[in-house]
C-alpha cells in the first residue's frame, strides 16, 4: 500500500501552520492491522530526504510528536505486517477524532 499519495501529500498543511490551534484537524489515519498502534496526522513536509509528520500518536503512550514516512513504511506490528493507511477516513478535527477513539477503547 502506498501510505502518502500525491494527493494527500499536496492537502496536507504544513509544519506549525496548526501550531497555534486549539483543536486541529486530523487529515489521515495510519494504524497497524496487528495491534492498537494509530498515528493521526495533522501536517506534513518534505525535508532531509524523507517527509515528516506531525501527529498524535496512539501506541504505548498517547503523545503528540512527528514521525517520517521511511520509518512507517519500515515498521511492521508483532505478526509481520505493514502499517496501513486508512482509506476510509475522513479529515475531523481532533477532538472529534478522539472521542471516536474513546469509544473505540471502551472508555
Amino acid at each position: 500500500m502506498i501510505l502518502l499519495t500525491a494527493e494527500l501529500r499536496a492537502s496536507l498543511p504544513l509544519l506549525y501552520s496548526q501550531e497555534n490551534v486549539a483543536d486541529p484537524i486530523v487529515h489521515c489515519k495510519f494504524f497497524t492491522p496487528d495491534s492498537s498502534w494509530t498515528w493521526y496526522v495533522t501536517e506534513g513536509a518534505e525535508g532531509d530526504g524523507d517527509f515528516r509528520f506531525f501527529g498524535f500518536v496512539c501506541g504505548l503512550e498517547d503523545e503528540w510528536g512527528y514521525f517520517v514516512l521511511s520509518e512507517l513504511e519500515g515498521a511492521r506490528g508483532p505478526l509481520g505486517l505493514p502499517i496501513e493507511r486508512d482509506l476510509h477516513f475522513q479529515p475531523a478535527l481532533f477532538s472529534q477524532i478522539m472521542a471516536a477513539e474513546r469509544r473505540r477503547r471502551g472508555g
